[in-house]
C-alpha cells in the first residue's frame, strides 16, 4: 500500500497501530511505513509470514527484529534510519536498500538472489569476499563510506549495469573492473586515484562516467574507446593534457573538464559530434582552437577563469550556442565572433 490508512477493512492488517493491506490471513504482501516516525518497529513485524515488500524509509529505527523468517520477502527498504547493524535477513532478499545509516558491516551472507544492494552512507570501512560472488547484482551503491580498497574480485559481478564507489578512500582502480558490463553509470569521484588503467575503455556500453575529484594527472588512451558515453565528469583532477581518442566519443553530449590543468586540447575533440556542453572553467588555456566552431550541436561553453587573450572569430559560427561563458579572462580586444553571437540571441557573459 501507498500509505498508512485509517480506517478498518476486511482485508487489514493491525500492525503497531497502522493498518497494512493484504489478501492472506498472516499478513500484507506490501507494508509501507515509510515517514511515519517510527522510533520501533511494529511489534508483530517478525510475524507478516506473507510480506514480499517492506518499506520502513525515513523513520528513527534503530534496531530491527530477526527477518530470517520472512522467507516471501523479496524488497526491504530501510534508508534514512539510524540503524547500526543489519537484522538476520531472508534468504532470497532481491532488494535491499539502507542507505543512510550507520552500519559498520555487510552480513557475511547476503542472499545469492539479490539484484539491488544501496549501503551508501553508512560507517563501512571494508565489505565481506562473499560480496564478490553475488553474482545476480545488477546495481550496487556503495558510496559514502570510508572504503580502502576494491579488490579484483568485483570483476565477477558481470550482470551489474550500476555502481557507485564516490565518496569513500579508495586509491587503486583494480583493471577487473574493465570485466564489467555496465550500462547506465559507473561513479568514482571522491577517492584517491591517480591513475585510470587502461582496462576502463572495455565499458563501451557505459552511458556515465563520473572521475571527479580525485588525483589524476593523465588519463588512459582507452578512454576513447567508451563509445557508449554520453556524459563524461573528470573536474578537480590534476590533468595537463588530453588523449587524442577522446575525439571518437561520437556519443558524448556533455564533457565536464573544470579544475584541471589543461593548456590546450587535440584537434580530435573537434569530431564530437553530438556535443551539447563543454566546461572547461579553471584551467590555463590561453588559446581557443579555431575548431571548437565545428561543435555545432554545442549549447554551453564555460571558459571562466583561464588566460584567454583573444578568441577564434569561428566561435561565432556556433549555430546551437545558448551560453558563452568568459569571466574573468582578460581579453586584449572585443571579437566580432561575441557580436555575432549576441545578435542572434546567445548569452555572453564577460
Amino acid at each position: 500500500m501507498a500509505e498508512p490508512r485509517t480506517g478498518t477493512t476486511p482485508d487489514s492488517l493491525e500492525t503497531g497501530g497502522v493498518k497494512a493491506e493484504g489478501p492472506e490471513a498472516d499478513g500484507p504482501a506490501t507494508l509501507d511505513l515509510a515517514w511515519s516516525g517510527l522510533t520501533e518497529p511494529p511489534a508483530s513485524l517478525a510475524g507478516l509470514r506473507s510480506l514480499e515488500a517492506l518499506r520502513l524509509d525515513g523513520n528513527r529505527l534503530r534496531a530491527l527484529p530477526d527477518l530470517s523468517g520472512l522467507t516471501r520477502l523479496r524488497a526491504l527498504h530501510l534508508d534514512g534510519n539510524r540503524l547500526t547493524e543489519l537484522p538476520p535477513l531472508p534468504p532470497d532478499l532481491e532488494v535491499l536498500f539502507f542507505h543512510g545509516n550507520a552500519v559498520e558491516a555487510l552480513p557475511d551472507r547476503l542472499g545469492a538472489r539479490l539484484r539491488h544492494l544501496a549501503a551508501g552512507g553508512n560507517r563501512l570501512t571494508a565489505v565481506p569476499a562473499a560480496l564478490w560472488t553475488l553474482t545476480a547484482l545488477e546495481s550496487l551503491n556503495l558510496a559514502e563510506n570510508a572504503l580502502t580498497e576494491l579488490p579484483p574480485g568485483i570483476g565477477a559481478l558481470t550482470r551489474l549495469r550500476m555502481l557507485d564507489l564516490g565518496h569513500n578512500r579508495l586509491s587503486v582502480i583494480p583493471p577487473e573492473l574493465g570485466d564489467l558490463r555496465l550500462t547506465d553509470y559507473l561513479y568514482l569521484s571522491d577517492n584517491l586515484f591517480t591513475d585510470v588503467p587502461e582496462s576502463i575503455g572495455r565499458l563501451d556500453r557505459l552511458a556515465y562516467l563520473n572521475l571527479t575529484g580525485n588525483r589524476l594527472s593523465r588519463l588512459p588512451r582507452s578512454l576513447g574507446s567508451m563509445a557508449g558515453l554520453v556524459e563524461l565528469r573528470l573536474y578537480d583532477n590534476q590533468i595537463e593534457e588530453l588523449p587524442d581518442g577522446l575525439g571518437g566519443l561520437g556519443r558524448l553530449r556533455e564533457l565536464h573538464l573544470r579544475g584541471n590543468r589543461l593548456t590546450g586540447l587535440p584537434a580530435s575533440l573537434a569530431g564530437l559530434g553530438e556535443l551539447r556542453l563543454l566546461d572547461l572553467r579553471d584551467n590555463h588555456l590561453a588559446a581557443v582552437p579555431p575548431w571548437v566552431g565545428r561543435l555545432t550541436r554545442l549549447t554551453s561553453l564555460d571558459l571562466r577563469n583561464n588566460r584567454l587573450r583573444e578568441l577564434p572569430e569561428s566561435l561565432g559560427d556556433l549555430p546551437a550556442l545558448e551560453k558563452l561563458d568568459l569571466r574573468w579572462n582578460k581579453l586584449d580586444r572585443e571579437p566580432d565572433a561575441l557580436r555575432r553571437l549576441a545578435e542572434r540571441g546567445c548569452v555572453v557573459l564577460r
